[in-house]
């Protein structure tokens, strides 16, 4: 992005994190001394009305700013990215959570990265989004849900199976009986589905990730399907079986047998920023400790 178009920058902090607080009064004194006018999230109205800053909605973050930090988790972002993605605006994450795949700027790192995202040394990152539309049996519809991760179908009752079918837009693909089934963005690889045995997915692949939650058939493997056609989950099984739908473990609707979910990529992209030294497979080293171990070789000892 060009340095002469970030003039307003919009600051969101985690909600519930106290301990977050401190990063997001540095970070706003911080961008005022690099000459940009801030606006927060009205979460932090309080804040706000303490450094002097107004505090706004979401809207009109994505209407006005021409680049968003994020200060918290993974969590935090995939929130704000839900909101903001229509708008085009990018994010940039700083980590006060655990692990932080995509909230990559450390605080004592905020000075050099900001300074550079506002001279244009940043890196972009355009993520594929998840949209998620539930059509129920009765002919009602859902409104169109956004994920960033992915889109997880889970049994309501968590001892009982779930019987349900994929298809990937007309052609039928499997019958399941599983707790679940996680459909994931590349961005969400890393996530759930990775716990659940999928692959992980470069960002740049056009792609989803279709991976059963504890499959009763051991043949039935997570598969890769091409992002261009849509994924439908049909819920079978009798009535008494209720299922949840979660949109980034954050958004939940209940479904019933004859519901149908559908999965397709967004119209729109979500617009990260990284600081210019970013690499995908060096953040996947750092936090998935690729590599790591023991230096000595086989029969070293023995030498």
């Amino acid at each position: 992005m060009s340095p002469s178009l970030i003039k307003t920058v919009g600051v969101i902090g985690k909600r519930t994190d106290p301990a977050a607080l401190p990063t997001v009064v540095a970070l706003c004194r911080l961008l005022r001394e690099l000459g940009c006018e801030v606006l927060m999230d009205d979460v932090h109205f309080a804040l706000a009305h303490t450094e002097n800053l107004p505090a706004v909605t979401r809207q009109t973050l994505g209407q006005r700013c021409q680049l968003i930090v994020v200060v918290g988790g993974d969590g935090t972002l995939l929130d704000a990215g839900r909101s903001l993605a229509h708008f085009g605006v990018p994010l940039l994450g700083i980590n006060q959570g655990r692990l932080g795949f995509m909230v990559d700027v450390r605080p004592d790192e905020m000075r050099e990265a900001l300074q550079a995202v506002l001279a244009g040394d940043g890196v972009a990152d355009n993520r594929l989004l998840l949209s998620m539309v539930i059509r129920h049996a009765d002919g009602s519809v859902e409104p169109a849900a956004l994920a960033v991760n992915d889109v997880v179908l889970r049994n309501f009752a968590n001892i009982r199976m779930l019987d349900f079918e994929t298809w990937l837009g007309d052609e039928f693909i499997s019958q399941h009986r599983a707790d679940g089934m996680i459909v994931s963005s590349p961005t969400g690889s890393t996530a759930y589905a990775l716990s659940g045995g999928g692959p992980v997915v470069h960002p740049s692949v056009s792609a989803l990730t279709l991976v059963p939650i504890c499959p009763h058939t051991l043949s039935d493997r997570p598969i890769v399907v091409p992002a261009s056609a849509t994924v439908r989950i049909v819920l079978r099984g009798p009535a008494p079986a209720m299922a949840t739908v979660t949109c980034d473990g954050q958004v939940s609707h209940r479904i019933n047998p004859g519901d149908t979910i559908e999965v397709s990529q967004a119209p729109h992209p979500l617009r990260l920023i990284h600081p210019r030294n970013y690499q995908y497979f060096s953040l996947l080293r750092d936090k998935l400790h690729w590599g790591r171990g023991p230096s000595k070789t086989i029969g070293t000892e023995r030498a």
